[in-house]
């Protein structure tokens, strides 16, 4: 990969996380080229560069956020085989994407990201299916291990998995960082936990 590729991939990571925290701070409607300019560092003209406007920006943000997702996956498939020390991993480390970045659960809920663009309420329910089917993989593996309950639906377990952390990142967002998402989402796992393996 040539150096130029490389920083212009890491100028437009700079750009969406920008962009997420925005939306965090200001809402979508305080979301501009000039303002993502001024947290990148950037005027705002070398924006267009890479995004000819703010819609291309958010869909950007989106982007970022399904790479976040997906990589979390692929961290925790390499760092132990083990299927119920992936989705105790992977549980934590979507908390720790939505503590660094506040806009996701911001852009994700608000009816205005998607007003006039059925394409990306599509997009985001395809990346949040992919997500979901991931889960379930590992769950299915855990199974097949004997290690996981073998009557329950890996489907039905990666929403009742994601269902951990949603509440929590809303209510967290909601009390501006009050509510303790971690905690919460740790003592969840342990139900989980109690549910999921085999006795």
């Amino acid at each position: 990969m040539s150096t130029e590729k490389l920083d212009t991939e890491v100028r437009q990571d700079q750009i969406a996380q920008a962009a997420l925290s925005l939306v965090a701070s200001h809402g979508l409607k305080g979301l501009s080229m000039t303002r993502v300019a001024r947290r990148v560092g950037i005027v705002p003209s070398a924006i267009y560069r890479h995004f000819k406007d703010k819609d291309a920006v958010l869909n950007a943000a989106i982007g970022y956020i399904q790479k976040g997702l997906l990589d979390n996956v692929t961290v925790v498939c390499k760092e132990t085989s083990d299927p119920l020390d992936r989705l105790r991993r992977l549980l934590m480390l979507h908390v720790k994407l939505i503590r660094e970045n506040q806009g996701i659960p911001r852009l994700i809920f608000s009816e205005d990201v998607y007003n006039g663009h059925p394409e990306r309420k599509t997009r985001v329910y395809e990346i949040v299916k992919g997500y979901l089917d991931r889960v379930g993989e590992i769950v299915r593996q855990g199974q097949q291990e004997g290690q996981i309950r073998p009557g329950v639906e890996p489907a039905t377990v990666s929403m009742i998995f994601l269902g951990m952390i949603q509440p929590a990142a809303i209510l967290w967002h909601m009390s501006d960082g009050e509510f303790d998402v971690t905690k919460h989402t740790e003592k969840a796992w342990k139900i989980f936990y109690e549910y999921l393996i085999v006795k």
